[in-house]
């Protein structure tokens, strides 16, 4: 898909709505433009937390640790 935009008074753009619910991106989230020399590639900044919470997830399921002993385990290592 290609869409042109126009730029508007101080370089605001605005990306379409159709875009924006594809890529669920909302007012305030952070994107990344990257200059490629040629021209301008923009792209939404994924948070690593969802990843980070799903992969500890697996990883508390696979080993059969409750919510609970993690979060005591998380309570020992800081007091160590």
């Amino acid at each position: 898909m290609s869409t042109t935009i126009q730029m508007r008074k101080r370089g605001s753009i605005t990306i379409p709505s159709k875009l924006r619910e594809k890529y669920k991106l909302d007012e305030n989230d952070p994107v990344t433009l990257i200059d490629l020399g040629e021209g301008l590639f923009l792209t939404p900044k994924q948070s690593l937390l969802p990843k980070l919470v799903q992969e500890i997830e697996q990883i508390r399921e696979k080993n059969n640790i409750s919510l609970e002993d993690l979060i005591q385990g998380i309570k020992r290592e800081r007091n160590e």
